[in-house]
C-alpha cells in the first residue's frame, strides 16, 4: 500500500522547494510523484507544425522523490508521517503517526 496517493496535500521537506505545499498530481513510479507547483523547470521545446505546437521555453513540473515530501495534517497544521493500520474487518487504512487518526482521501 502506497503511503502517498493522488490528491493528497503534501509538504516538501528537502530541496530548493523546501517548505512549499502542494497536491499530488500523479505517481510516476514506485518512488516518484508529481506535486503541483513544486520542482518546476524551464524546458526548451522545438516547434512542431504537425501537432500545431509553437516552440519556446515552457515551465514543466518534474517528479520529486517521495522521501522528500510528507503528508500535511490539517488538524495540527504541520507535516506528518503516515502509518498503516489493520482494521477488524481486514482492511488496511492510512493513519497519521502523531494522532493515529485515519487519513480521509
Amino acid at each position: 500500500m502506497n503511503k502517498l496517493k493522488k490528491g493528497d496535500q503534501v509538504v516538501v521537506l528537502a530541496g530548493r522547494d523546501k517548505g512549499k505545499r502542494g497536491t499530488v498530481a500523479q505517481r510516476v513510479d514506485a518512488d516518484h510523484i508529481v506535486v503541483d507547483g513544486v520542482n518546476i523547470v524551464k524546458k526548451h521545446v522545438k516547434p512542431n507544425p504537425m501537432k500545431g505546437t509553437t516552440g519556446g521555453v515552457v515551465d514543466k513540473t518534474m517528479p520529486i522523490h517521495q522521501s522528500n515530501v510528507a503528508i500535511f495534517n490539517p488538524a495540527t497544521g504541520k507535516a506528518d508521517r503516515v502509518g498503516i493500520k489493520l482494521l477488524d474487518d481486514g482492511k488496511k487504512v492510512r493513519v497519521y503517526k502523531s494522532s493515529g487518526e485515519e487519513i480521509k482521501a
